[in-house]
């Protein structure tokens, strides 16, 4: 009775294991999990039924774009060619997959201050468009988002992109300028807290700040803390002008480069549809690395991630680093 009783018993341990490995969440922690088992070759194993070990289980996922010199998306990578590195210390690679069919949660985050009134209508047309391209029905789920003075959801998550259009036509200009904080409720708020899908926020607007209580490193720390993928596609008159790169441009590099995500600056206004299709085509052409961390330590620090690619060289992009777990 005691060999029958034990087979539920490590199935049910290796099922709970199995299923945390093959989560789509970013960073999958598994605080305890207790078998009793009399073999020694399964997870969490004693000799003797009464003892009793406790498994941690540190899964990190992370997502990379690989791109050739020219900039093309590159989509035969193979999992022999790839070395993750945390901390500087090589890890071992338990999962590889190109990722061009998991489920989205994307969020778009318009300014809708008054800086956005010249170029408003052309911001929604191409918002409608990358909703259509993006947003697959019964498979992904989108928002609509925007901030001035105040942060607003226009449409919470939905799987219709014709909602979403809906949405997108009823934004309004509105003053003052709160970017940071909107970052914070879009990451924190409404995509921390999913399991499954990847989490993607799109933000559109010239990088300017004037009224938020959060700032960029705090916005930033929340986006990595949440793993979220962030995507930038600034409007500033610097970049249709062809005038040099101000301040809030190199902000918005700098906080898609840290989350890995794209930044995107368009020569003139009538090429914000191509930055949407641009991060359309990419959301579909990426690749997951999935690794146990060697690192043992719940001491919620800051681990930074490097991937190497063995072979022709490419360019990589992806999120900088990870905050431990703490419990």
């Amino acid at each position: 009775m005691n060999g029958l009783r034990s087979r539920p018993r490590r199935f049910l341990c290796r099922a709970v294991l199995a299923g945390l490995i093959l989560s789509g969440g970013l960073t999958v922690p598994c605080s305890r999990v207790e078998a009793q088992s009399g073999s020694s070759g399964g997870v969490g194993v004693t000799k003797s039924p009464k003892e009793r070990i406790q498994v941690d289980v540190h899964l990190v996922n992370v997502l990379f774009t690989a791109r050739d010199k020219k900039g093309n998306l590159v989509p035969n990578l193979t999992r022999d060619r790839v070395r993750v590195f945390e901390d500087g210390r090589l890890q071992t690679i338990t999962n590889f997959s190109r990722e061009s069919n998991q489920p989205l949660a994307v969020v778009l985050l318009m300014d809708s201050s008054s800086s956005a009134r010249a170029s408003l209508k052309v911001q929604q047309e191409a918002a409608i468009d990358f909703f259509h391209n993006t947003i697959k029905r019964k498979r992904d789920k989108g928002m609509l988002m925007t901030f001035d003075s105040t942060v607003d959801v226009l449409q919470d998550f939905v799987d219709d992109p014709d909602r979403l259009s809906k949405a997108v036509k009823s934004v309004r200009i509105g003053g003052g300028t709160k970017m940071y904080d909107a970052i914070q409720v879009a990451c924190q708020e409404k995509l921390a807290g999913l399991t499954g899908p990847r989490r993607i926020l799109v933000l559109i607007g010239d990088g300017d700040d004037n009224m938020s209580y959060e700032t960029f490193d705090s916005a930033t720390a929340v986006a990595q803390r949440s793993e979220v993928s962030v995507y930038t596609i600034s409007t500033n008159n610097s970049g249709f002008f062809g005038m040099a790169q101000p301040k809030q441009d190199k902000l918005l590099k700098r906080l898609a480069e840290a989350t890995g995500g794209r930044a995107y600056f368009p020569p003139k206004i009538d090429d914000l549809a191509m930055s949407f299709y641009r991060i359309s085509e990419e959301l579909r052409s990426q690749y997951s690395v999935a690794y146990r961390s060697s690192n043992s330590s719940r001491d919620g620090a800051f681990r930074r991630i490097k991937i190497n690619v063995k072979g022709k060289k490419v360019k990589l992009q992806y999120r900088k680093g990870y905050y431990a777990p703490t419990s």
